[in-house]
């Protein structure tokens, strides 16, 4: 019978290759920034100027230093000192991300928000506008998404492949060892009840002889 504990080394050996193999798909990072901006509406009324920030859930805010007025196309080369970065992808997966105006006596005003996707950057310089009516129109720029989406389609095509392929030569090799030792294992049981049953036969044998001697003696 095959030992219970030795399944655990073999399957932690498995488990090492497989995940050396696959160390993680979050490896590219896809940096965005801001090319430009034009507000269109403010709601700050106390104030001659506006503070718009950009925010993204679970991420800081980043506010826009250089965007004061409506009316006024606003445009940046993405080295501003607030752009570090404005946001970034490690992989396809979309973020709750929108515009906002800072609101001296009430809650912040929202400008627009939505759900951000480096499959939205689908020029090929990398660009992506975003328009709200009646409130802003702006252009993000990340370069980087068009190679980030080129490698999450190429893993969704071959990625569950290979994974499949991986655990399916595991099991095999898996119930080849197993396999292997319960044989060995069997053998050597066979060869021990093959000894034990010499030795009975020796001794056998000893007491038949000495059975013949005794009744010789006798007689």
């Amino acid at each position: 019978m095959v030992n219970p504990n030795c399944r655990v080394p073999l399957l932690l050996f498995i488990s090492s290759i497989f995940f050396s193999c696959f160390p993680g798909r979050s490896t590219l990072c896809a940096v965005v920034s801001l090319k430009s901006i034009e507000v269109f509406k403010t709601h700050e009324w106390l104030k001659a100027t506006t503070t718009v920030y950009f925010l993204c859930k679970g991420e800081s805010k980043t506010v826009l230093l250089d965007v004061r007025k409506s009316h006024t196309l606003y445009a940046f080369n993405g080295e501003e000192s607030w752009q570090v970065p404005l946001s970034n992808f490690t992989s396809k997966e979309c973020k709750r991300c929108g515009f906002y105006e800072e609101d001296s006596i009430t809650l912040d005003d929202v400008l627009d928000e939505w759900e951000f996707c480096p499959s939205d950057f689908t020029a090929p310089d990398g660009e992506y506008i975003r328009f709200k009516e009646n409130q802003f129109v702006a252009t993000f720029l990340c370069s980087e998404c068009l190679s980030l989406a080129a490698v999450d389609e190429h893993d969704d095509g071959k990625g569950m492949h290979i994974v499949v392929v991986v655990l399916l030569s595991a099991l095999v090799s898996i119930i080849l060892i197993l396999g292997v030792v319960g044989a060995y294992k069997f053998w050597e049981k066979k060869i021990r009840e093959q000894d034990q049953a010499r030795l009975l036969k020796l001794f056998e044998d000893d007491d038949e002889i000495g059975d013949e001697l005794g009744l010789g003696t006798v007689i």
